[in-house]
């Protein structure tokens, strides 16, 4: 009954040792809402939270464009060398496997859970970041995809 509490509390505890700041928080505001019994402000979290993710983070992103410090200049510059383009790819690639993550979290909700302990392991232990299961699901996505052509 209360292993959802304690699955929670290790997480934290775990962000806690491996000194990850971002799932302490997280796992700090999920317990919160679910000690106090705010059940709407929960599942309204797990449903819209990717989204306003998504949009705080690229209002992250765009900031130095708004102060200045990027241009249409430097932006166009970045056509013009080899890691500028490579970079150019590599988000190109990043969006699309963000993308058919949010899809395969959509209509693969059993993968959920694996999805969860390897971002978490990979936050915890190897101090990455929590944007794992988005990316981790398109890398899924593309792998299932390609394993299907193959059958």
């Amino acid at each position: 009954m209360y292993i959802e509490y304690i699955t929670i509390i290790a997480i934290l505890l775990l962000s806690l040792l491996g000194h990850n700041m971002t799932v302490v928080y997280a796992a700090g505001i999920v317990l919160a809402l679910k000690v106090l019994g705010l059940t709407s402000a929960l599942n309204t979290l797990g449903s819209q939270g990717i989204n306003w993710g998504i949009v705080i983070l690229t209002a992250a992103i765009l900031v130095p464009i708004a102060n200045g410090t990027i241009t249409i200049h430097t932006m166009i510059d970045a056509f013009r060398t080899h890691v500028g383009i490579i970079a150019i790819v590599a988000g190109l690639l990043a969006a699309l496997a963000g993308s058919s993550g949010v899809e395969l979290l959509k209509s693969t909700p059993d993968v959920i859970p694996a999805l969860i302990i390897g971002t978490m392991a990979g936050v915890i232990f190897l101090h990455g970041v929590a944007v794992g299961p988005l990316i981790a699901g398109g890398v899924t996505y593309f792998v299932l995809q390609l394993a299907a052509r193959f059958q």
